[in-house]
């Protein structure tokens, strides 16, 4: 298992509008839209902890105060079960984070992309490498998960680290598309969301990373990509130029669950299953 000394920030990007949830997404911000038992989020950061991390930054936007509160204690909400005396709820309130994790708020002022989101998470995550987790990638993995397989990578590297999917067919274009050295199967760079024609792979970046601090200094000087926003994905593109980037290709199953159609697939996942 990674050392938790070596990765103990997390970034969770939660600022977005989740416009095709809408009118569900109008006043509820799409990561707490529930996974059978559990929101997305939390999900999300049950992955971190596994992996020995104990900081979680949310870099977050308006109506997304509800996410905070998820987060926090309410006693009057565990008073109010224990003196009905429905204590196992009042505990699932309570131990929805262990001790030891702690909780920043970082807000983004304005939607400039993936990149800008993991940007505004500088002043806290200093120079350290750190984890990002995109809550709309829904993960079902057997073990520790998938940020736990990438900080096995990274601790014997110390290179970022992303996680591939194979993606055959036309959808790849939905996707940063890693390149790869035809004989070393070094990564030569990441190319966001190409044209299915031009795809130089049919290996997908999907939402879970280990980057190197050196990634801010990219960012900051990184101008407008795809879609007229800051794209991590151009940032780890430069990385990969310099041979500083890894993949660990996913070892389970991912739901996009930013559609709806994923999202439904993600609860009957989980429901065949048995919820975690």
């Amino acid at each position: 298992m990674p050392s938790s000394k070596l990765i103990r920030k997390a970034v969770f990007p939660v600022a977005g509008f989740g416009t095709r949830f809408l009118p569900a997404t109008k006043a509820m911000p799409k990561e707490l839209l529930p996974v059978v038992d559990k929101p997305l989020i939390q999900y999300a950061v049950e992955e971190a902890i596994r992996a020995g991390i104990d900081t979680m930054i949310f870099v977050t936007g308006r109506n997304k105060r509800a996410i905070e509160d998820h987060f926090d204690s309410n006693p009057e909400l565990e008073a109010a079960l224990r003196a009905k005396g429905k204590h196992e709820q009042a505990d699932m309130v309570r131990s929805i984070l262990p001790d030891g994790v702690e909780c920043i708020f970082v807000r983004q002022p304005e939607q400039l992309g993936l990149g800008h989101a993991v940007l505004c998470a500088e002043r806290v995550v200093g120079n350290e490498p750190f984890a990002v987790l995109l809550a709309d990638d829904f993960i079902v993995s057997n073990g520790a998960g998938v940020t736990s397989d990438l900080l096995e990578g990274f601790a014997k590297t110390g290179k970022t680290q992303i996680c591939a999917m194979q993606v055959d067919g036309p959808d790849i274009s939905k996707y940063g598309v890693i390149k790869k050295h035809p004989q070393s199967d070094a990564i030569l760079g990441l190319v966001e969301k190409p044209i299915f024609e031009d795809a130089p792979s049919n290996l997908a970046s999907i939402g879970r990373y280990i980057l190197t601090p050196d990634i801010f200094d990219i960012l900051r000087g990184q101008t407008a990509g795809a879609g007229g926003e800051v794209q991590l994905a151009d940032a780890i593109n430069t990385q990969a130029a310099s041979g500083g980037v890894e993949d660990i290709l996913l070892q389970g199953q991912r739901f996009d669950c930013g559609s709806v159609e994923g999202y439904l697939d993600a609860i009957f996942s989980v429901s065949g299953r048995g919820a975690k």
